[in-house]
């Protein structure tokens, strides 16, 4: 009988105890291996789950927002931010917050205060000016605007069937619309357009000069393009909520009847001082007259949401003075043929008056009050129907995160409450050009809440 020697059996379990470790080694590493990618996986579907959390929370902020123009924006009248939310608003019932969806509503600084960090709140489209009515003498007083890209928005939206100006489009591929801006982004496609021009160097559309965005003037505070004082959807209408029109004030047997109404003692001479046969331009030059004629501010109030100077359906491009931007006023007052540094010095105490008398901005007869009832702001204004104190159409920019501050997502909507009810006419996706809640935001609330 034949028996292995020891060194042969030591071999045989030396070679066994090799393979074993081998087969040991290889099983750790697939467990590992198959361990690590159900990790990325779970990570992964976190991630994704964040993602459509902040999905659902856009949606409900929409809602949201369509809850307030509803309860906050009867008559035109602009929400205040103190009767809203808009900065890290909770979505969900989870009893830990940082499990919540969050969002927040990109708005701008009302004041035009430069802050390094956004602000919050609803935007009032009413505050800027309309590239679809404005002049290109209006147009061309925009900062960081130029008159040869006013001459070709004026030729793109020409309606005569061609161009006003010779605009060689044949080198993009495409002619001019020849017909009305449809969105402000389709600005991308006029002559000459750039994103410098469109967009400055706000190049996420935030309102503030991100770590990450260069300034193209060497300052701390952002150069914004034409994208933020332009709108194609300033519409007022000029009827009431229920339906029945507004008192033509260049209608006399109209006109009496409200002021017999209301103002009986002073209803004769205020019809008497209408100017015929042109009648009123605009509602601040029936003021004006009606005020020579005997008619207070207050009263001038009292009646004012129910008067207007047109028959037609809806007055289009009116600019808000109870909210516009100071280059939007400038422009506007500068287009109308007043001298640059008057403008400026008018738009600037127009800011100035609204946030030291907020509760007298109930008509447009407070901008006598503020420059002066023979102003030459003034007078430009009342020869043309330019200006109101109504909006009826607002920007909701809503950016939202999931659960822990994960799944990053931005959709910007316009909505309108011309016709009554809030109604979305417009949805653009910008989650595309990034984080745009800036530093602070990043890093007291998202990091502190990231897992």
């Amino acid at each position: 009988m034949n028996q292995r020697s020891p060194k042969a059996i030591a071999r045989t379990s030396g070679s066994v105890l090799v393979i074993v470790m081998l087969i040991s080694f290889g099983l750790i590493s697939i467990a590992l291996y198959f361990a690590n990618s159900m990790s990325m996986e779970l990570r992964a579907s976190d991630n994704r789950m964040s993602g459509l959390s902040a999905d659902q929370a856009i949606e409900g902020a929409a809602r949201y927002v369509g809850y307030v123009l509803t309860l906050y924006a009867t008559n035109g009248a602009v929400p205040d931010l103190t009767e809203y939310q808009a900065e890290a608003v909770p979505v969900g019932n989870a009893t830990a917050p940082e499990q919540n969806a969050h969002f927040w509503i990109i708005g701008r600084d009302p004041s035009g205060t430069p802050s390094s960090e956004p602000y919050f709140s609803l935007i009032d489209e009413g505050s800027k000016l309309n590239v679809n009515t404005a002049n290109t003498n209006t147009l061309s007083y925009l900062p960081n605007m130029t008159l040869d890209f006013a001459d070709a928005i004026a030729d793109w939206r020409s309606t005569n069937g061609v161009g006003t100006y010779a605009m060689n489009y044949s080198q993009l591929g495409y002619g001019d619309k020849n017909l009305p801006f449809e969105t402000v982004d389709e600005l991308r496609l006029v002559y000459g357009a750039t994103v410098d021009l469109l967009a400055g160097d706000d190049l996420n559309r935030n309102g503030v000069l991100d770590a990450n965005e260069k300034s193209l003037n060497g300052g701390t505070t952002p150069t914004p393009g034409l994208f933020e004082y332009v709108t194609v959807c300033s519409r007022e209408p000029n009827f009431h909520s229920d339906g029945t029109t507004l008192t033509n004030v260049n209608t006399a047997a109209q006109l009496r009847a409200l002021l017999r109404a209301n103002f009986p003692s002073i209803a004769s001479e205020i019809v008497a001082a209408t100017p015929a046969p042109a009648g009123y331009p605009s509602l601040l030059d029936f003021y004006l007259r009606a005020s020579s004629a005997g008619m207070t501010e207050q009263q001038f109030v009292q009646i004012f949401n129910s008067i207007d100077v047109t028959n037609a359906h809806y007055t289009r491009g009116r600019l808000n003075i109870n909210t516009g931007t100071a280059p939007a006023l400038t422009a506007l007052f500068t287009g109308l043929g007043v001298d640059q540094s008057t403008a400026s010095g008018a738009a600037q105490s127009l800011i100035t008056y609204r946030q030291q008398n907020p509760n007298n901005l109930t008509s447009v007869a407070w901008i006598v009050d503020a420059l002066g009832r023979s102003g030459t702001v003034i007078q430009a204004l009342r020869r043309g129907d330019y200006i109101t104190t109504h909006s009826f159409q607002f920007t909701a920019d809503i950016a939202a995160t999931g659960a822990y501050g994960r799944g990053y997502r931005r959709v910007k909507f316009v909505f309108d409450i011309s016709e009554g009810m809030p109604e979305i006419i417009y949805r653009q996706d910008l989650s595309r050009l990034g984080w745009a809640l800036g530093g602070k935001t990043r890093e007291t609330w998202v990091a502190q809440n990231t897992r």
